[in-house]
């Protein structure tokens, strides 16, 4: 009789970051199988996936839309760039990773992730990193903190959502409007009517900028807008009702070519947020959030599960269309009618976050020449990641 033998596991170099409100596994690029099929399946039994039990148990994920990602940084064969970074969202209970868009979280680690494994030369005070967002084809340049070589993590920037300060790194998303699956306005409208079989007709606003995004509003929902994440969760008919309207409004804004296919294979991008105006409300730890603090309210759904703060890339599209008049959400602030650079002060379910955007028009319809936000990020472990062969 033949003894059993432990089979050795795979021992792959990785680094466990947080950024912004979201937390992944980060790799280099160069540790990682070059057959994309073969470097899916590592990740996902990284991570966990896919687990019926919905829990990821078996792995480093932490079982929410937030907690169950991965980056992939290197050098960049581009003049113009110093990084290519690749995003995947990784379904928790499918063996699925969705590479379709861009994580605005995540972003802010990996100029830090790239200084420390000695990617980018470190520069005294502040290191400017130039990324190539390879999801989607577009440039970000992140303005790192540095102290002694190495990326600054102690600071007095306070991210709601996220329990300590932190040092603030500045986060520009370079022309973020279109791509090269969708232009900035898909449909070439500024607002939309969807027909939805079952559900009739609601008006959104589908905007492509920082990732595909379908804005609808809280009303048309049957919602105020000052819902908490725990009470939308709960909602399993809202939740399929928003699912069957962002599989809808994906294939009308060319992502997609029926709802069922969106649904199946395209669970990360477009996002779908609802947004009511200003008014006071309160967050999950039950502080006050006075209308005064804000110029809108906002909740967003991430892999079909309420958002526990704002995705920056969400954040980034909704900031973009509150500058851009004609849609549902300019005609919610402010200064509606009126384009031009904006600083949009969203209320989400754990605080208030502040996003920059400049819009202007020009003989070529709508242009974005950047999007500003700060997060703060921090590396949690270092090692390697063990995968079953």
């Amino acid at each position: 009789m033949t003894a059993n033998r432990a089979r050795p596991s795979r021992r792959i170099p990785a680094v466990w970051m947080r950024g912004g409100t979201s937390k992944g596994l980060f790799f280099r690029s160069d540790v990682l199988p070059s057959d994309p099929a073969e470097r899916d399946a590592l990740i996902l039994r990284a991570l966990g996936s896919p687990d019926p039990y919905g829990t990821q148990i078996d792995g480093l994920g932490g079982a929410t839309s937030s907690t169950s990602k991965a980056v992939i940084v290197g050098p960049s064969s581009r003049p113009d760039c110093d990084l290519d970074y690749r995003f995947g969202h990784v379904s928790i209970q499918s063996p699925l990773i969705d590479y379709s868009g861009n994580c605005g979280n995540l972003t802010s680690a990996v100029g830090p992730f790239a200084i420390a494994e000695g990617l980018v030369a470190p520069l005294e005070g502040v290191t400017e990193v130039r990324i190539w967002q390879a999801n989607i084809g577009k440039r970000i340049l992140a303005r790192v903190p540095v102290r002694d070589g190495l990326p600054l993590e102690t600071g007095d920037f306070r991210l709601d959502g996220i329990p300590w300060s932190g040092a603030a790194i500045e986060l520009s998303f370079l022309d973020p409007g279109g791509s090269a699956e969708a232009p900035l306005l898909p449909t070439g409208h500024e607002l939309d009517t969807l027909e939805i079989p079952g559900l009739g007709r609601i008006e959104a606003t589908l905007i492509n900028a920082g990732n595909p995004t379908v804005l609808v509003r809280a009303a048309d929902l049957g919602l105020t807008g000052r819902e908490l994440p725990a009470q939308i969760g709960a909602d399993q008919a809202l939740l399929e009702r928003c699912e069957r309207i962002r599989a809808h409004a994906a294939v009308t804004m060319g992502l997609g070519d029926t709802p069922d296919a969106v649904s199946r294979s395209r669970p990360a991008t477009p996002k779908l947020a609802f947004v009511a105006p200003a008014t006071d409300s309160v967050d999950t730890r039950g502080e006050p959030i006075p209308a005064e603090r804000i110029d809108l309210l906002a909740r967003i759904l991430s892999m079909g599960r309420p958002h526990h703060a704002f995705t920056g890339t969400g954040a980034v599209a909704l900031a973009v269309a509150a500058a851009m008049p004609g849609t549902l959400v300019n005609a919610m602030t402010p200064w509606a009618g009126q384009s031009g650079v904006h600083h949009c002060r969203l209320g989400h379910p754990s605080g208030t976050l502040e996003v920059g955007a400049e819009v202007i028009a020009d003989a070529n319809g709508w242009q974005v020449p950047r999007a500003i936000l700060r997060r703060t990020a921090r590396r949690l472990m270092e090692g390697v990641v063990l995968v079953p062969e």
